[in-house]
């Protein structure tokens, strides 16, 4: 592994292509169960998911409290983001239906199992890429750490179509590409994160992150939109689409 951490590229005038292990949809066992442990643990102790839940705040200023809102969740994992959506909805008197779409149902499982007790939240094996892709109705769109998976072609094209089938909007949280950010994280995860993998695809992440020039350039390709950039800690970016 540590041959590995030496192959890691990262520039910061341009997105790196290096595929992360977690890519893989056949990624699976004990390593991905303590994977995505490790994923949760950093969350919580950065407070990545906060951005999210305050971006939904800000979708739902204008949306009636008594009417029944869809969140989807793409790239959801082992669904922590959406059990604290649904704690949200239940604390402030939301009728959230929540949707998590992975494309691999290795991590699906260990979502629902994880979700048991929750009766409003659901998971659907989707590849995002397929033309052939049966999206399901949806109000909000969450991605978390998602975007910076794809090539910017790619993202371009998946914005379009997802600001087309979303009511509402889009909240989008993802990585600043920063050295410092990598640098930080190489000794964060030596300290505090258990498996290789979090470790490997965590500073990947980073080479793949964005400058906030470059999401502003995204956004202007969406059309039927009003865009919201915002930098966050830690090394984090909150973008939220809004319906116009």
């Amino acid at each position: 592994m540590e041959k590995l951490y030496n192959q890691i590229y990262f520039s910061s005038d341009h997105r790196s292509s290096q595929e992360e292990i977690m890519d893989d949809f056949n990624f699976q066992g004990a390593e991905m169960e303590a994977l995505l442990s490790d994923l949760e643990r950093v969350n919580k102790w950065l407070g990545g998911n906060k951005i999210t839940l305050n971006g939904i705040a800000i979708l739902l200023r204008d949306v009636p409290k008594n009417a029944p809102i869809t969140i989807v969740d793409l790239g959801c994992g082992d669904g922590e983001l959406l059990r604290q959506c649904a704690h949200y909805g239940s604390k402030f008197g939301y009728d959230f239906k929540l949707i998590g779409i992975d494309a691999n149902e290795h991590i699906l499982s260990t979502a629902r199992k994880r979700s048991i007790e929750y009766q409003n939240i659901t998971y659907q094996k989707l590849d995002v890429t397929s033309s052939k892709a049966s999206w399901p109705t949806m109000d909000i769109v969450l991605c978390t750490l998602f975007l910076h998976h794809f090539s910017t072609e790619g993202i371009s094209s998946l914005l379009e179509n997802l600001s087309a089938k979303a009511k509402v909007g889009i909240v989008i949280n993802d990585l600043e590409r920063s050295k410092l950010a990598f640098r930080l994280f190489q000794l964060f995860s030596r300290l505090f994160l258990k498996t290789n993998t979090a470790r490997f695809d965590g500073l990947v992440s980073i080479a793949r992150g964005f400058k906030q020039k470059e999401l502003t350039r995204l956004s202007e390709n969406i059309k039927g939109t009003s865009s919201f950039i915002k930098w966050r800690w830690a090394f984090r970016y909150q973008w939220i689409l809004k319906k116009e």
